[in-house]
């Protein structure tokens, strides 16, 4: 065996093979009929005889990492004093409640009431 398999490919391996002789799948390698007797005829025993004698036609495909160009930075934050956060929050606030008016959430009479729903150009 060139290669060096790990233990789940070998796992991998042997069990597919095991599932195939139980199968009736023709062995690959002469194995005497007292061999045979003596492993009791195990299809685990006899497929990890054959994988040992390295005539098992199964491969292993390992995956291998995409070499891609982009590379991730740091995320960098932007910092705001606490005016420039409650002005946008405020300018967000005042998007959901135009919003809410064009799409008819809101009563303009109870708005007007509550005080909540001023616009800036409005006075009462």
């Amino acid at each position: 065996m060139e290669q060096q398999f790990t233990k789940y490919e070998i796992t991998r391996i042997v069990g597919a093979r095991a599932l195939q002789i139980a199968m009736d799948a023709p062995l690959l390698l002469k194995i005497t009929t007292e061999k045979l007797k003596e492993i009791k005829y195990d299809a685990l025993e006899i497929a990890d005889l054959e994988f040992k004698e390295g005539v098992l036609p199964i491969s292993i495909k390992r995956p291998t990492p995409k070499k891609s160009k982009e590379k991730l930075g740091a995320i960098k934050e932007e910092k705001l004093s606490d005016e420039e956060i409650i002005e946008k929050a405020q300018e967000v606030e005042k998007e959901i409640v135009q919003d809410a008016k064009e799409m008819g959430f809101v009563n303009e009479a109870d708005a007007d009431e509550s005080g909540e729903m001023e616009d800036s150009g409005e006075e009462k």
